[in-house]
């Protein structure tokens, strides 16, 4: 035997990992008090306790504490109490903290990967070289932040009490992306595992002794449902942030609404993984393996959907089984191994039934002819072809290691595709084209795209979706904006608008002929679609005019209007800021008109009124100015590639504007929106909406492309909820009463849109302008690409 002959018939003969450690640990440890409150361990109030099993065996591992809502209370009431005291305390102490923690793990890092692949199936190479190690480094970046805090966020303060609900996949490292940045500003934190996996956090919360972190700061509680309700419910937390499936961020999103507790989702995928035929398609087929069968395909931002060119698409499937059939189905702790068991027997039925599912539908489903372990869930990784845009397969979150497949005969159509989809959390784009790539990656609805790459993960920069892969983001400087109270100045809570009155006797004198306003759509002013209109009074309960009642259709006109719109988000920066610096010369011409008019329907002092309209002009400038300045930023990871933290705009914006100010209030949430790009539809104040309805020959003459601004006057509330409840906006953003914010967040949960609302408050207009409006209006999208050979 020559000795290619004998290369080719080299096996790999079992590698297993020592567990005698992690063996060690679970014997000496009791598991019955096991929830970490307020620095003691203790037994859950009502005695209970749930399973955790070794998925590759089915074996038990520990019997651990149930926390029920008694022991919640309890962790929120600790968290609460250290609270001032740890958000006062210096940065440079904080940083000391996370530091501590990150080297105490890098001592027991074999002890947490071993315990990771016991608990969750991963395979050791998986959690040793990846999951353990970007954990640690999470907690030395975050030091960093501590420190720097004040000098960069200054008179940012802690959201507060934190409530933090992790999910399986990612036991440990889903702890470091919440924990990490949570102590960095100063919050306090109640964290619960999932209860498929909670032996790290337990293992981590003894580090958290070790590193000096004071009682109380940081609480971990294992259990269910009812602890994870109890969590999200409870009025003493300030903050909620979930990884999850998008079914359950839904629900969280409505039990938060009206509570006025900051939300970060960090939820479902089903992310392309795109290959031009101009691709290295050898790296294209391991970076897939990475992609679709890391972790299982447990990994919410797994490729699962392979859109291929049809020119190469033949060829690349062949070498995508070739590679297949060389993954090794086998024991998680075996060093060999490129795939383990999955979580739970109630995930692999699931992922059996969505094959089957898929199958019945059309697709064919092909699985390498290999074996696996007798025992444990494992699921062999499966290949769909044929597979329609329809098919469950290709629009449901499998969660295993279900890859399906399409392709695509160009560009267009490639990104046709890749955004057929109600998620929005990564993509993959693999082309030697880098001209190409990155002509892709803005057009993908995805908060993180990888060019010739996969699950690549930094602390320094972002991760997170749009859609319903949720909103907010995990990581980097704009991670650590999740943990910091909103900078906006609060003016006086918004009280409940009473009945209107009746008008007062009005002989029509110095009035036109008709004095009913319509309303603005598509660049046109355009009748309601229902032909009714409203009164509007003068301060002095006489009749001003009259205006056209908004309904349902009328927003659904307005919504397509501003999603037609391509003109305003694809100009340049330098563009929009030159269109609202004109609309701010316009407006300048008509200062008196516009004084006279919010005179007229506030009472305001002729003084006051013409202070009101300067200042929307001087704000129309501010956000011109900082329409080509609030920029991106390039991240440095360490690793040879340079990730673009690109702004994007959040897409249609609705906004409700005030009663309070309803010039400045308008334009203040107006301006920022359509700096960054977004085309909005407008329901302006309900007292004072001929102010609004005044800014249409502006806006006409102001080279505003017809769609970016849509304005439906009405009735608040209604229009609210409409706005909330359509599928076509991407963000809305509400001033009125706390019950029409309440309701706003509440039925926003269709596609889970972005919702910002003052909780029932209004602003200190005159003061209300800044990076806080201009972080509202853009989506923060990461592209990784990587450099060298």
């Amino acid at each position: 035997m020559n000795i290619l002959e004998r290369y080719h018939a080299m096996d790999y003969a079992p590698a297993p990992e020592a567990r005698s450690e992690a063996d060690a640990w679970l014997g000496a440890r009791d598991f019955s008090k096991s929830l970490f409150i307020a620095g003691d361990w203790r037994a859950g109030i009502d005695g209970k306790s749930f399973d955790t099993e070794d998925p590759s065996t089915g074996k038990l591992l520990a019997k651990v504490s149930d926390a029920s809502a008694a022991d919640i209370e309890t962790a929120v009431a600790a968290a609460r109490k250290v609270l001032p005291k740890w958000s006062a305390t210096s940065g440079y102490e904080r940083a000391k903290v996370l530091y501590a923690i990150g080297r105490a793990m890098q001592r027991h890092q074999r002890l947490f990967a071993v315990l990771e692949s016991l608990d969750n199936g991963k395979p050791i190479r998986e959690s040793r070289d990846i999951d353990v190690p970007l954990a640690i480094r999470h907690f030395i970046h975050h030091a960093g932040w501590a420190q720097s805090l004040a000098s960069e966020f200054p008179g940012r303060k802690a959201a507060g009490v934190v409530g933090q609900i992790i999910p399986w996949n990612f036991p440990l490292l889903m702890l470091a992306w919440k924990i990490a940045p949570a102590l960095a500003t100063g919050c306090t934190v109640v964290l619960k595992p999932a209860e498929f996996t909670p032996l790290t956090a337990i293992l981590f919360a003894e580090i958290c002794e070790r590193a000096g972190v004071p009682k109380g700061v940081v609480n971990i509680v294992q259990g269910g449902p009812e602890a994870g309700a109890a969590i999200v419910n409870h009025p003493g937390i300030d903050k909620i942030a979930f990884t999850g499936s998008s079914e359950v961020g839904k629900i969280i999103r409505k039990a938060t609404a009206g509570s006025g507790k900051k939300l970060s989702l960090e939820l479902g995928g089903k992310s392309a993984f795109i290959v031009f035929e101009d691709a290295d398609l050898d790296s294209a087929v391991e970076g897939l393996v990475d992609g679709i069968w890391f972790n299982q395909g447990q990994v919410c931002c797994a490729g699962s959907r392979l859109l291929v060119q049809e020119s190469v698409a033949e060829a690349f499937i062949a070498k995508v089984k070739t590679r297949m059939s060389r993954l090794r189905v086998g024991s998680p702790l075996d060093k060999n191994t490129d795939i383990g068991p999955l979580v739970d027997k109630t995930q692999l039925d699931r992922v059996k039934r969505l094959v089957e599912e898929g199958a019945r539908q059309g697709a064919v489903c092909w699985q390498p002819d290999q074996d696996v372990p007798a025992t444990g869930y494992y699921h062999l990784p499966t290949l769909a072809t044929g597979v329609a845009p329809a098919n469950i397969l290709a629009q449901e979150e499998v969660f295993g290691p279900v890859l399906a497949t399409m392709s695509f005969r160009n560009t267009e159509e490639a990104v046709e595709l890749a955004n057929n989809t109600r998620y929005g959390l990564a993509a993959s784009v693999w082309s030697e084209n880098v001209n190409l790539a990155l002509h892709v990656a803005p057009q993908l609805k995805a908060g993180v795209v990888w060019v010739n790459g996969t699950n690549m993960f930094d602390a320094a920069c972002g991760f997170g979706g749009y859609r319903e892969s949720g909103f907010g983001r995990e990581g980097g400087r704009e991670g650590l904006e999740e943990y910091l109270a909103p900078s906006e100045p609060h003016g006086p809570v918004i009280k409940q608008a009473s009945a209107p009155k009746a008008a007062a006797r009005d002989n029509g004198e110095s009035h036109g002929i008709d004095r009913t306003a319509k309303l603005f759509i598509s660049g046109k002013q355009v009748r309601p679609d229902g032909n009714y209109s409203l009164p509007v009074l003068t301060s002095k309960g006489r009749l001003a005019g009259e205006i056209g009642l908004g309904s349902r259709k009328d927003i659904r006109d307005a919504v397509s209007a501003a999603r037609a719109c391509k003109a305003w988000p694809e100009a340049t920066a330098y563009n929009r800021s030159q269109v609202l610096y004109y609309l701010a010369e316009n407006l300048s011409g008509r200062t008196e008109e516009f004084a006279a008019r919010i005179v007229e329907l506030t009472g305001a002092s002729h003084k006051a009124a013409k202070a009101e309209v300067e200042a929307s002009i001087e704000r129309l400038f501010y956000y011109a100015g900082m329409a080509d300045k609030f920029e991106g930023r390039v991240h440095q990871p360490p690793a040879r590639t340079v990730t673009l933290a690109l702004h994007e705009p959040v897409g249609v914006i609705g906004i409700v504007a005030p009663d309070e100010a309803p010039l400045l209030g308008l334009i203040s949430l107006i301006a920022p929106a359509l700096a960054m790009g977004n085309t909005t539809v407008v329901v302006p104040s309900t007292t004072a909406p001929l102010v609004a309805t005044d800014l249409y020959q502006v806006i006409e003459y102001s080279d505003v492309p017809a769609g970016a601004i849509n304005i439906v006057t009405g009735h608040t509330a209604e229009l609210a909820a409409v706005l909330a409840k359509h599928d076509d906006v991407d963000g809305l953003w509400v001033v009125a009463e706390a019950d029409i914010c309440a309701r706003a967040e509440a039925e926003s949960t269709g596609n889970l849109k972005r919702v910002w609302t003052g909780h029932g408050r209004s602003l200190d207009w005159p003061t209300a302008q800044g990076e806080a409006f201009l972080r509202r209006a853009v989506e923060v999208k990461n592209v990784w690409v990587p450099y060298g050979d």
